[in-house]
């Protein structure tokens, strides 16, 4: 196992850096640049402005000077947009909003999701059953960007309850409305995939045999159909946790959280390369590093499985 983490981990390093290039070719090719407006700047100006930048050198000095910032200082460089803000100081800000109610969407989707399809799988074809299959379905047809203005609307329009925007640092009544409507949809999902690996589970020869030997049905379920019937979820969970921690634009639009993704479609339409390429090469690392963890856990629940 400690040799197959090495290899992943050897791996990773030349993923992020075709990651890096294929993302500096994507932009570059793009028209228009991060200084380009309605009026356009005098020439001399705009040759001052990308001189200070670097930008008037070629692109592939650009990007060795670029590869070498990261992997060295790990710097990703100033923002074009924001003054005197670094890549590094914006990553900094937000990533740690993202990175909360992510960490507590993930939470309640796996938990809500995993005991919804347990229950179904166990009273299959039963009111139990279509209740949690129609709370899927329900969930998973509301996206983010329907849930939470409903969610707005119910809870701080009618109710007043919870307010329906601001971070104030993170406390409870300003994470609850972000974290429902960033879960909903992986919740479904999870739920969905639990209750058809469950059921095939259940028909195991393995399980019928622990059945007649008297185990209490909670004992069945808990100790030898929970862990084999969580692999495929495990295969879902890699990406969709990445999706909940790096964070959702509508959430930090919606809630005005200052979270990481109002910056990076910010920096998209600004064309501010820097921090596109920062907050990309973090949702790359986030991505690799998530899905090594699937693997390892896959080995821990299945010891069938060696690498």
């Amino acid at each position: 196992m400690f040799s197959y983490i090495l290899r992943r981990l050897a791996v990773a390093v030349p993923t992020l850096l075709i990651l890096v290039v294929f993302s500096f070719v994507l932009m570059f090719a793009a028209p228009g640049g991060p200084f380009n407006s309605e009026r356009p700047l005098p020439p001399q100006i705009m040759q001052n402005i990308e001189a200070r930048y670097g930008l008037d050198q070629p692109y592939w000095k650009q990007m060795v000077d670029y590869v070498v910032n990261v992997v060295t200082r790990f710097d990703f460089g100033p923002s074009f947009q924001y003054r005197d803000r670094s890549v590094n100081d914006i990553i900094r800000q937000g990533f740690p909003v993202t990175l909360t109610y992510g960490l507590w969407s993930a939470l309640v989707a796996v938990i809500v999701g995993v005991a919804l399809g347990v229950v179904a799988a166990i009273r299959q074809n039963s009111w139990v059953d279509y209740s949690a299959v129609g709370i899927s379905i329900g969930a998973q047809a509301l996206p983010n960007f329907v849930m939470g203005p409903i969610l707005v609307l119910v809870f701080t329009l009618w109710l007043g309850w919870l307010p329906g925007g601001g971070w104030r640092g993170g406390q409870w009544e300003y994470v609850i409305l972000p974290v429902i409507a960033l879960s909903t949809s992986y919740m479904a999902s999870i739920a969905r995939i639990t209750r058809s690996s469950m059921l095939e589970v259940l028909n195991s020869n393995f399980i019928r045999t622990a059945m007649a030997k008297g185990l209490p049905m909670r004992r069945v379920i808990l100790r030898h159909a929970l862990k084999p019937a969580l692999l495929p979820v495990l295969s879902y969970l890699g990406p969709a946790i990445v999706g909940m921690i790096t964070g959702s634009v509508v959430v930090d639009v919606i809630f005005s959280t200052g979270g990481i993704g109002q910056f990076f479609v910010n920096s998209a339409f600004n064309r501010d390369y820097a921090v596109i390429m920062g907050i990309t090469i973090l949702v790359g690392a986030l991505t690799i590093g998530f899905n090594l963890l699937v693997d390892i856990l896959y080995a821990w629940i299945d010891p069938k499985i060696r690498y």
